[in-house]
């Protein structure tokens, strides 16, 4: 006996599409079971269908700038090695959806940039600032979620030094034609559950005191996270590439 599939039959065409409304024989989404929260105390589960690139355990995912990953893992959390120079990812990815959690040092020392400073940095050279700017003026495209050097965020809404902290990450890699810039990199960015940035153009990589423009570059590239000389500290670390509705 055929499948009863919930649905009509007879609605009218949906424009753009080969499928009526309420089309009772149009695909139905994958299930992907979600994610568990992160507390405080530890880090939630990622996603049924994430790509883990830092589960708490091992370093073996990332690389240093001479060969392993250098930086400290315990506690569930790896921890800047000052000194050993930035991580990368040996995943390569584009469009994806990233999550991150990191704490800056409980321990307040310096000020402004020099205040638990790091980065995350989609494909290696689109910085998401890492800072503590939870009562620490700095510039205003310099703090925690700005997309360095171009963008503010448009609130800051950091946590206490020492709180474990999240970014959520809706990221669209720029795209090229020869030396030709077709579409420039866009960015979503949710931090601590808050909207810092909406699809966001970036005018090309990030940088500190000047502006770069694009050069091509591949459609996939690693996560970089910065070694800028502070104890910042991450945790639970994963990717989705952006899904496509399958209408086969």
């Amino acid at each position: 006996m055929a499948e009863q599939r919930p649905g009509n039959d007879d609605t009218p065409i949906i424009p753009g599409t080969n499928y009526k409304v309420h089309d009772s024989q149009r695909p139905r989404p994958r299930v992907v079971e979600p994610p568990e929260p992160s507390t405080q105390e530890s880090p939630g589960r990622p996603p049924s269908d994430a790509v883990v690139l830092f589960d708490g355990k091992d370093l073996s995912n990332w690389a240093g700038k001479n060969g392993p990953a250098e930086w400290k893992v315990e506690n569930g959390y790896m921890e800047v090695v000052p000194g050993t120079g930035n991580i990368e990812s040996r995943s390569h990815f584009g469009d994806c959806q990233l999550h991150v959690e990191w704490a800056a040092p409980e321990k307040v020392e310096g000020d402004s940039q020099k205040r638990g400073n790091s980065g995350v940095f989609l494909m290696g050279q689109y910085e998401i600032q890492v800072l503590d700017t939870y009562d620490n003026p700095t510039y205003a495209d310099g703090g925690a979620g700005a997309i360095y050097g171009q963008c503010p965020p448009l609130v800051n809404a950091c946590r206490r030094p020492g709180e474990w902290q999240t970014y959520d990450i809706i990221w669209i890699a720029p795209r090229f034609e020869g030396d030709k810039v077709l579409s420039p990199a866009r960015v979503t960015v949710i931090h601590n559950g808050v909207l810092l940035h909406h699809d966001k153009e970036l005018i090309g990589p990030t940088t500190h005191k000047t502006v770069k423009p694009y050069t091509a570059h591949p459609v996939t590239g690693p996560l970089m996270l910065q070694d800028h000389g502070d104890l910042v500290r991450f945790r639970n670390i994963w990717y989705r590439d952006l899904p496509k509705y399958d209408e086969s």
